[in-house]
């Protein structure tokens, strides 16, 4: 009873959860001890840090802007300085990597992976995207930016990079595959044909990494499911599941990384308390 009154006097009072975004009492359990005191000058935080993750999570996952978080949450501007802080302090990156471990033991795995795919996916630039970091995949004929993913074999994100949607595949493999390198355990990653070529000798020669072509079946003709190659493929599917990723709207590729993070968090905390991986509609189930 004390501890509600003394919120309520200082302002912070709990909001109820309202939202499917919202983070549930044991999804937030997990997230809470990892995230970092923020330093206010010795003032007590004037909203709770709950209530800053469930408006990220808000923005993230409805896809407004933050102008528009609705009324029950903390103020847009109060939020989005966290987020901005949080950022600097590379803190979606130790989340990131914490629940990675968290989940691939329950899952019966190492805590560290040894293995990684890597995929990229062309995404519509909104027009709050500056021509600067914005460019056009003749490929799949989008305007926008090109996202590149590596996950490891269950599909968990280890790495993202976001560049111009011009920039060819292998050379923004090698930006990510770098990141892979300085960052990750990870010394043999599968990858599709588009990646192919003098890429595969610059792996092994530059980061003693091997790449791996899974190529189709001889033949093949439409759709089919491609072993080592649909963890990453359902992985990308399940982030642009996110409106706020459904295109890139951000003005900062590294706002649009940020963005990607907070919604593989997202799947994280929730496949962990699940005990499971998420359920999808039948289209996107290929287990």
């Amino acid at each position: 009873m004390f501890d509600a009154c003394r919120l309520v006097h200082s302002g912070r009072v709990p909001r109820s959860r309202r939202y499917p975004s919202d983070l549930t009492d044991a999804q937030w359990a997990v997230i809470e001890p990892l995230l970092p005191q923020v330093k206010t000058g010795g003032r007590p935080e004037k909203h709770l840090r709950r209530d800053i993750v469930d408006a990220i999570l808000y923005v993230v996952r409805a896809g407004c802007s933050w102008r528009q978080l609705p009324f029950d949450f903390p103020p847009w501007q109060t939020v989005y300085w966290y987020f901005v802080r949080w950022e600097e302090a590379k803190v979606t990156e130790q989340i990131m990597v914490a629940l990675r471990r968290r989940v691939r033991v329950a899952q019966g795995r190492r805590e560290e992976p040894s293995a990684g795919v890597i995929d990229s996916q062309s995404v519509k630039g909104a027009d709050t995207v500056p021509r600067r970091t914005r460019g056009y995949d003749a490929n799949k004929k989008i305007n926008g930016r090109k996202r590149f993913i590596v996950t490891d074999t269950l599909g968990l994100l280890l790495v993202v990079c976001v560049m111009a949607a011009s920039v060819q595949d292998r050379d923004g493999a090698k930006t990510t595959l770098l990141s892979v390198y300085l960052f990750t355990p990870v010394r043999f990653v599968y990858a599709d044909a588009g990646f192919a070529g003098l890429l595969v000798e610059w792996c092994q020669r530059i980061l003693r990494t091997t790449l791996h072509i899974v190529r189709k079946a001889p033949g093949q003709k439409g759709f089919a499911v491609i072993a080592r190659r649909w963890v990453v493929e359902r992985s990308l599917a399940w982030l642009t599941s996110h409106r706020r990723l459904a295109r890139d709207y951000e003005r900062d590729p590294r706002t649009s990384e940020a963005m990607i993070r907070w919604a593989a968090i997202s799947g994280m905390v929730r496949r962990l308390t699940r005990g499971g991986p998420a359920t999808r509609p039948q289209a996107w189930n290929f287990d």
